[in-house]
């Protein structure tokens, strides 16, 4: 489901807060408590909220949201992340691409770029690059999730084992204020890690959502990473991490201010 614009603001409001007020919301839209209620229950069937009398609550930050939910959020800025990270791969490199929405952005990102070799244990990402003729794809082998396409667990960890990447392009569902960037299935981790200790170069990219989100597993910490490609500066405590273990950050989208304070984030 494509969240409307009203959707996305309740999102943004419910991130802030952890909860939104149906009388609330339809005084701030000047709309009638009915669509409000119209536009929560849409919210909750795919997963987002959690209805609550009155109002609705972020979900529970145990389990992660469905894959076509995932690929509605935040759609554009993800395309705009894609595009920046593609920007920074030059033709005839070797990357590993990990599990996620905003991976599969900076795959169809480089359709165009030539002698490509790249590593993969998302099957979304495999069909987009298998468009574009100069690049050489490899899957790697392992459980198949079918909710999401990728392919986890031991095997697949061990396969990325025989590779070393020019650079790796990592996905994550949530990042908490102290560093570290966070999953929900440990076998998914697992392959992320090896994705990690088999690149030269560690781009993470996510977009604003992620920092306001939660997840019960651990996957690396923020300093294992050379930059982060994001739609907006971070906020300032995981901004202040970044700037303290020379981490890039790149803003790809967003207010003229932000792409400042990244830029001066990112010369410090």
């Amino acid at each position: 489901m494509a969240l409307s614009l009203r959707q996305r603001e309740i999102m943004e409001i419910a991130r802030s807060s952890g909860q939104v007020l149906v009388d609330a919301l339809a005084l701030r839209f000047d709309v009638s408590p009915q669509t409000i209620r119209r536009d929560l229950g849409e919210l909750c069937d795919t997963g987002l909220l959690q209805r609550v009398h009155g109002g609705a609550v972020l979900e529970s930050g145990v389990s992660n949201l469905i894959y076509e939910t995932r690929r509605a959020i935040a759609r554009e800025e993800k395309e705009a992340i894609g595009r920046a990270c593609a920007a920074a791969v030059p033709n005839g490199a070797s990357l590993i691409l990990t599990i996620g929405t905003t991976t599969e952005a900076v795959a169809r990102a480089l359709g165009r770029h030539r002698d490509l070799l790249v590593v993969t244990n998302n099957l979304n990402v495999a069909h987009i690059l298998s468009e574009n003729p100069d690049c050489e794809v490899i899957v790697a082998g392992g459980r198949l999730r079918r909710s999401d396409a990728g392919v986890i667990g031991e095997s697949a960890a061990a396969f990325l084992g025989r590779f070393k990447a020019d650079i790796a392009v990592i996905g994550v569902s949530a990042i908490d204020p102290e560093g570290s960037l966070l999953d929900f299935d440990l076998s998914e981790a697992q392959v992320t890690r090896a994705a990690l200790a088999n690149a030269r170069r560690r781009v993470l990219v996510a977009d604003h959502t992620k920092f306001s989100r939660a997840a019960p597993v651990r996957v690396a910490e923020i300093e294992t990473f050379d930059a982060i490609v994001t739609d907006r500066a971070p906020p300032a405590p995981f901004a202040a991490l970044c700037a303290e273990a020379g981490v890039q950050v790149e803003v790809a989208m967003g207010h003229a201010e932000d792409s400042e304070t990244a830029g001066t984030q990112a010369a410090e």
